[in-house]
């Protein structure tokens, strides 16, 4: 009976641990969505339009999207579609590597960024696409590139619910960016390949 208590009580312990480990993984990504539906919410409330705060390629005024692009939506609908995968992506990203969780999510966040302000079209590009993008290239890819049992599996798993992402890299609407997709699907691919060595303390 005192076995049968202590199995019962260690195995509550360890799902309490993972309870907090998982929602502590969705803190980041709930900031950022947080900071988007504000955004979106203050444009609706002052009548305003935030485009202007989108990246606008190769000038100096386009140059503040490298903070505010992704936090700057036109639609609700266009929102929502950001929320969803950028939640779900970057709880992957936060619970399976949290030691680089962050420095994967700020690459895809900037380089991302930078590159549609240095080759974009001339008009503003707004949305966290290219952040979803870069997350969700950098799981899938991740993977392959470490060849552990543990990262493929992920690696299978985002697939399974979002490599159709990959034929969306070049959407045929022409008001999407494309430029974030391919630039976020980029950014991913390489900082998987560059972080392909990493090793966590956790890891066997």
């Amino acid at each position: 009976m005192a076995f049968l208590f202590y199995n019962t009580t260690n195995s509550l312990r360890q799902f309490l641990q993972l309870s907090l480990v998982f929602r502590s993984s969705l803190v980041f990504p709930l900031r950022v969505v947080f900071l988007m539906w504000l955004v979106l919410w203050i444009e609706r409330y002052l009548g305003a339009d935030f485009g202007f705060l989108g990246i606008q390629p190769l000038t100096i005024s386009g140059l503040i999207g490298f903070f505010t692009a992704p936090l700057v939506h036109g639609t609700i609908d266009y929102l929502i579609s950001s929320t969803l995968p950028l939640l779900i992506l970057g709880g992957i990203l936060f619970y399976f590597y949290p030691d680089i969780a962050i420095r994967v999510f700020l690459q895809c966040y900037f380089f991302t960024n930078i590159l549609v302000w240095f080759l974009g079209r001339p008009f503003y590009h707004i949305g966290a696409s290219g952040v979803v993008y870069g997350v969700a290239f950098f799981l899938i890819s991740f993977g392959f590139f470490r060849g552990n049992m543990r990262s493929l599996v992920i690696s299978a798993i985002v697939i399974v619910f979002y490599g159709g992402i990959v034929y969306t890299v070049f959407p045929l609407d022409v008001r999407v960016s494309y430029e974030s997709h391919l630039f976020g699907a980029i950014t991913g691919l390489v900082t998987a390949f560059l972080l392909r060595k990493y090793e966590r303390s956790e890891e066997g």
